[in-house]
């Protein structure tokens, strides 16, 4: 009989019809299926297996081979929305690594048992290195305070810690995510906690470094083509002289301006609403966490994080990510017009333009042989495109905070971190593949300076404004040369022409 009974309970171990579940049934053949069943095999089953595990609502079914719990995978069956390409960002995960670590940090302070504190935080930070990330499913379009995340780190973290400390996964014990990993802390102030963490690291690592590669490379062409001069347009027409050095010394300031506006609105960002709670009052915390946390979370980013002075604005609104936002938007601005300018400049080869030469990347047509296109202007005029976009989206996020939460946190947090990562990344794309590349076309450039009919505004001291406009009109109507009508109008001499028509002396003041 007991032969039979082990046999039967071996027989439903290998069937896995639920072996991970970690209530056996009563009598003999549970007593025996327990006996029998490896004492890692909740962590170490199929990637076919689930264990069961609870939250509020009731047990559900949780893969064997991942780390998140019950509120994770409810989250999952109530929000399919998107698929993967819809998924929480990474940085957003990584920023809550970080700051579940800190928090755990502090909690050791505050009386949090060494042990548990410990694996926490080497849990987190497994979270914050991106070694854990399969195990974060969630997509952005979820609740609007980012609950789901939150307790879906806090599931991860938990679960890891417990099998780092030899526990059972989904026991909650030694390790539980509630009453540990997020203790002291509510979604409604790590998530927008973690928002600020990702938006800083991102622009430090991404968006600086890219718009200041994409600044020097242009003032390097500004200064190559210092003595290059040509016509100069307002309007899409013909205006007066300038250098091509100081056309692109104009991209140089604002490319300049761009990232001084961008790190203008980071002493918001780095304010931190952790210590804040469910509406800002601290609610089941110590005096002394937040600024803590905030001083844990800069010494492990190298950024100068503190806790936010009023923590009833960093809950309820985000304007500091609008502003961040705002900042990127006309950054966005200022390389559409970089990149229009610079690939009408280009255009041609023969009927365009044609006083800049860009590089040549890639073939640019399937039907019309040799043609080449100035692709990196049509991307990164694309990706300003998407900024803007994203910005209007940011907006309307941040406007739409009611009473003491914003609602809109994970859709501002994604839109601002894609607006960062595609302007840094196109900035360094554009400078590697385009700028430094470029060539000025000086043969087609004096071309079309010296047949231009505004260097006529030189005349304007000495002949008057009337005198010097009935000059170009009537040269563009014959299709003749400025210094021939001049002279065939009889308002000067070939010699006054030559003195007084000078580009080199049309580009500044006297």
């Amino acid at each position: 009989m007991d032969r039979a009974l082990r046999l039967l309970a071996r027989s439903r171990f290998l069937s896995c019809a639920p072996a991970s579940d970690p209530r056996p049934g009563p009598g003999p053949a549970g007593a025996a299926l327990l006996l029998l069943r490896p004492p890692n095999v909740v962590r170490m089953a199929s990637q076919n297996s689930f264990r069961i595990e609870y939250d509020t609502f009731g047990e559900l079914k949780v893969p064997n081979d991942k780390y998140y719990g019950a509120q994770t995978v409810r989250s999952t069956m109530n929000f399919k929305i998107g698929g993967v390409t819809e998924r929480m960002p990474i940085p957003v995960i990584k920023a809550f690594g970080i700051l579940k670590r800190a928090a755990a940090e502090v909690n050791q302070d505050y009386g949090l048992d060494p042990k548990i504190a410990n694996a926490i935080m080497k849990a987190a930070d497994e979270v914050a290195e991106g070694k854990l990330n399969d195990h974060f499913p969630l997509v952005v379009w979820q609740t609007g305070s980012g609950t789901q995340t939150n307790m879906n780190v806090n599931e991860v973290i938990s679960n890891r810690a417990i099998e780092m400390l030899g526990g059972q996964l989904g026991s909650k014990k030694p390790v539980h995510p509630n009453d540990h990993v997020n203790k002291s802390q509510s979604s409604n102030d790590t998530f927008p906690t973690a928002m600020h963490i990702a938006a800083a690291v991102e622009v430090h690592e991404v968006l600086l470094p890219g718009l200041q590669k994409l600044h020097d490379a242009l003032d390097a062409k500004s200064k190559e083509f210092a003595q290059i001069i040509k016509i100069g347009r307002t309007h899409t027409q013909d205006a007066v002289p300038l250098t091509l050095g100081q056309e692109f010394s104009g991209y140089v300031q604002q490319v300049k301006y761009a990232t001084t506006r961008i790190k203008g609105a980071m002493p918001r960002i780095y304010e931190l609403a952790a210590g804040g709670t469910a509406v800002g009052t601290g609610l089941n915390t110590r005096i002394g966490f937040a600024e803590k946390v905030a001083a844990k979370v800069a010494a492990l980013t190298g950024l100068p994080f503190v806790t936010a002075p009023n923590k009833f604005e960093a809950l309820a609104a985000h304007d500091a990510l609008v502003e961040l936002s705002g900042a990127m938007n006309t950054a966005a601005c200022s390389l559409m017009k970089i990149a229009n300018d610079i690939r009408f400049l280009g255009s041609g080869p023969r009927s365009g333009l044609g006083e800049l030469i860009l590089p040549e990347n890639e073939p640019g047509s399937s039907i019309m042989p040799g043609k080449v296109n100035p692709t990196q202007c049509e991307a990164l005029t694309m990706v300003a495109a998407q900024v803007m976009g994203n910005h209007v989206a940011i907006t309307i996020g941040g406007s739409s905070g009611h009473f003491e939460l914003n609602v809109f946190k994970p859709l501002m947090i994604k839109n601002v971190l894609h607006s960062a990562r595609l302007l840094g990344d196109a900035s360094v794309s554009f400078t590697e593949n385009c700028v430094v590349g470029i060539q000025a076309n000086t043969e087609r450039i004096n071309k079309l300076m010296n047949e231009s009919l505004m260097l006529v505004t030189a005349l304007n001291p000495h002949i008057g404004y009337d005198k010097a406009a009935k000059i170009a009109k009537t040269a563009h109507k014959n299709g003749s040369t400025l210094k021939a009508t001049a002279i065939e109008l009889g308002y000067l001499t070939a010699e006054q022409f030559d003195e007084w028509v000078k580009p080199k002396d049309m580009l500044g003041p006297k």
